[in-house]
C-alpha cells in the first residue's frame, strides 16, 4: 500500500527537492530540477520506479519526525525492538551538483538497519548501467549519471543495491547520493558531517531574517520554509509543488503536474515574502515575474517554467501505476495555453503591490504593463477557462471578469499614487464597464449570491476574492448574500469546496469527485476578518491550519470525511494563503492586508 500523503516530508536544496516517507523511503525525487524526470518514482508507481530506504530490519519499528529548530533538515527517530536509531536526512544547498546525504545514528541498544536502493531514470522508466569503483557505486543511462558513496557497504541484488548495517549508541553511518551530467567526470564527494552542519547553519540563517512576530507565527515559519524550499534559485521563480501527478481524488482523473511556476501566485507570493521580511525573495520573484510575461501581451500565458519557459507539454507516462491507482500519470501541462483573464488582474495587481512595498519598479516594467492592459481591453469581453483551468468549454466566469476588473483598478492606483503615466480615463472607463457588466450579468437577484459564471446559477468559491480585491465592501448586501451562499452550499464537514462536482464534466470535463481545496477556506477566514467575524475567522483559520502533518506541510486538497490530504504536496498555494491569513489575523487589524485594493 502507498504511503498516504500526509506522512512524507519534504526535503530540498532550492533547485529541486524529495520526498522522505515515515518509513525511511525516498520515493520521489527529481534532478536536477523541480521539473526534471524523476530518479526516484516510487510516489507514482511501484519501488521498482525508483526509490531509497533505510529503515530498521526487523519487526515494526514506531518514529517520531521533526525538522531540525530553524532548518529543512529531517530528523526522522526509530523506536525498534532492539533500540533507538535517529536518521538525518537533508539536500545541502547547492554549490555544483545536488546531492542527498542520509545519516544514521546510534541511540540506544543495538539496532540492524537495511538499506534498500533502486536507482532508476525518467520516472522508473530506464534502467542504469551500475558498475562499482572502490567504495563508490555509479550508474549511468543517457545524460544521467548518478554515483552513491559513504560507509554503508553495498551489494547487487537483481537491479537492486541492498546493505546492512548495525549501530550502537554513538555510531553513525553516512550515505551521499549525488546526481551528475552523465558526460561529466565523477564529482568529488562531500562530507557528510561537514555538509550537515552547513545545511543546518544556511537554513538558521535564513529563517532568523524573518521579521513576522503576529499570531501562529510557527505556522508562518513553517510556511515560509517551504516556499524558500520550493524557490528555484537560479532564477527566483517559485514551483507550485515539488510533485506531480498526486489525485485530488484516490483513483480518479484529477492527476496534474505542478512543478511550475503559476503567475495566480504572484500577489500571494510577493505579500507572503514582504510580511515575512524577505525583501531579497521577493524582489527576485517580481524579477522573475516581469522576465517570464514580456513579450506579446496576447500571448500571456498562466504559467510559465522555472526560467519562464512557454512551451510545457503535456504527457502521459503510461508505465506507472499512479498514486494508489490513479491514472493517467501526467507530466507537462496543457493547461499553460488556456485563456485565463484573471492572471491580467494578478500581475498588474502584484506590481502594484510591490510598489506599495517599496519594491522599486523601473519604467521598462510599467510599460510592459500598459502594454498588458492595452491588450486586455478588447480581451476581456471574451469567455476563458477560468482559475480552475476548467477543460471543460469556456465561459464567461465572474471571478475572471473581476479580475479584469482588478488589472485597470491596479494601473489606476499605480498612476495616481505613484507618479506613472498612462491614459488613465480610457481605463477608468473600460474599468467601470467591467463593473457594471459583473454586478448585472453575474449576479443571481432570486438567489441574492454571485455565481460562478454569468447567466449561470452554480456556485463558485472564488466569488470570496470579490472583497478581498476590493470589486465590492463588504458592508454590500450582494457580497453578504454571496457569503451566505458559499457557507450553505459549498461548505463540507467545515472546509470550502471550489464548486460543486456532481455535474463537473459539464464545468471542467472531468467525471472524478475531489476533495476541499485549502486555500478557499482560508478566503472564507479572510473574508470573515473584513466583515468583523473575528471568532468565525479565527475558528476556521485553526481548523485549516490544524489539517498540517507533524511537520506542519499542507496538501492542496483535503478528505474530511477519511481525514487524508489530497493532491500535490506540500503546496504552495495553501502555505501562501496561510501566511496571508495568519498576518490578517494578527493583532493589529488596521493593518490587515485581508483586502488587497486597500491604500
Amino acid at each position: 500500500m502507498a504511503l498516504p500523503i500526509e506522512e512524507y516530508a519534504l526535503i530540498g536544496d532550492t533547485h529541486t527537492a524529495a520526498l522522505v516517507g515515515r518509513d525511511g523511503s525516498i520515493n520521489w525525487a527529481p534532478f536536477p530540477r523541480f521539473d526534471s524526470g524523476a530518479c526516484f518514482a516510487a510516489l507514482l508507481g511501484t519501488p521498482e520506479n525508483g526509490r531509497w530506504r533505510i529503515a530498521p530490519r526487523h519487526g515494526q519499528a514506531t518514529c517520531h519526525r521533526r525538522y531540525l529548530p530553524g532548518t529543512m533538515v529531517l530528523e526522522t527517530t526509530f523506536q525498534a525492538s532492539g533500540g533507538k536509531v535517529r536518521l538525518l536526512d537533508f539536500m545541502p544547498v547547492r554549490d555544483g551538483v545536488p546531492n542527498i546525504v542520509r545519516i544514521a545514528e546510534g541511540v540506544e541498544g543495538e539496532v540492524e538497519m537495511d538499506v534498500e536502493l533502486v536507482m532508476r531514470f525518467d520516472y522508473g522508466r530506464t534502467v542504469p548501467w551500475v558498475r562499482k569503483q572502490d567504495h563508490t557505486l555509479t550508474a549511468i543511462a543517457g545524460p544521467d549519471g548518478i554515483c552513491v558513496g559513504g560507509d554503508v557497504p553495498l551489494r547487487g541484488e537483481g537491479l537492486t543495491s541492498t546493505g546492512r548495517f548495525t549501530l550502537r549508541p554513538g555510531e553513525r553511518r553516512s550515505m551521499l547520493f549525488t546526481w551528475f551530467p552523465s558526460h561529466q567526470q565523477l564529482p568529488p564527494p562531500i562530507d557528510p558531517a561537514r555538509a550537515l552542519e552547513e545545511t543546518r547553519q544556511w537554513w538558521c540563517d535564513w529563517s532568523d531574517r524573518c521579521r513576522y512576530q503576529g499570531p501562529h507565527r510557527d505556522a508562518v515559519m513553517t510556511s515560509l520554509r517551504v516556499l524558500k524550499a520550493l524557490t528555484y534559485q537560479p532564477t527566483g521563480g517559485i514551483v507550485a509543488a515539488p510533485t506531480a501527478s498526486l489525485p485530488e481524488w484516490p483513483g480518479g482523473s484529477r492527476n496534474w503536474d505542478y512543478r511550475f511556476c503559476w503567475l495566480r501566485d504572484a500577489t500571494l507570493t510577493l505579500n507572503a515574502l514582504m510580511l515575512g521580511g524577505y525583501t531579497e525573495e521577493a524582489e527576485r520573484w517580481r524579477e522573475w515575474l516581469l522576465r517570464a510575461v514580456a513579450g506579446d501581451p496576447k500571448r500571456l500565458q498562466i504559467l510559465y517554467g522555472l526560467a519562464g519557459e512557454r512551451r510545457l507539454v503535456e504527457l502521459e507516462l503510461p508505465w506507472l501505476d499512479g498514486y494508489q491507482g490513479s491514472k493517467p500519470v501526467r507530466i507537462g501541462n496543457a493547461a499553460h495555453e488556456q485563456l485565463q483573464l484573471d492572471v491580467y488582474g494578478e500581475v498588474l495587481d502584484a506590481m502594484y503591490q510591490a510598489r506599495r512595498f517599496g519594491i522599486g519598479a523601473d519604467q521598462w516594467g510599467w510599460q510592459l504593463e500598459v502594454h498588458l492592459l492595452e491588450s486586455l481591453k478588447t480581451l476581456w469581453r471574451e469567455p476563458d477557462e477560468g482559475i480552475w483551468e476548467v477543460r471543460g468549454p469556456r465561459r464567461h466566469f465572474t471571478h475572471s471578469k473581476v479580475m479584469a476588473w482588478v488589472a485597470f483598478d491596479r494601473a489606476i492606483k499605480s498612476a495616481e499614487q505613484f507618479h506613472m503615466e498612462g491614459p488613465l480615463e480610457d481605463w477608468r472607463r473600460v474599468r467601470d464597464k467591467i463593473h457594471a457588466e459583473v454586478c448585472a450579468r453575474g449576479f443571481d437577484q432570486d438567489r441574492q449570491t454571485f455565481t460562478q459564471s454569468y447567466d449561470r446559477p452554480d456556485l463558485d468559491a472564488a466569488l470570496l476574492m470579490m472583497p478581498i480585491v476590493g470589486f465590492l465592501p463588504v458592508s454590500d448586501p450582494r457580497v453578504a448574500g454571496t457569503v451566505r451562499a458559499i457557507e450553505q452550499e459549498l461548505l463540507h464537514e467545515g472546509f470550502v469546496r471550489r464548486y460543486l462536482t456532481e455535474n463537473a464534466k459539464e464545468v471542467d470535463g472531468q467525471t472524478s469527485p475531489e476533495g476541499v481545496f485549502l486555500p478557499c477556506s482560508f478566503w472564507l477566514a479572510d473574508v470573515y476578518v473584513l466583515m468583523n467575524r473575528r471568532e468565525d475567522a479565527e475558528r476556521l483559520f485553526n481548523r485549516v491550519a490544524g489539517l498540517a502533518n507533524d511537520l506542519g506541510l499542507l496538501s492542496e486538497e483535503y478528505d474530511p470525511v477519511k481525514r487524508r490530504m489530497l493532491g500535490n504536496f506540500p503546496q504552495a498555494f495553501s502555505h501562501l494563503a496561510l501566511v496571508n491569513s495568519a498576518f490578517n489575523l494578527s493583532a493589529e487589524p488596521q493593518r490587515s492586508g485581508a483586502q488587497r485594493g486597500r491604500t
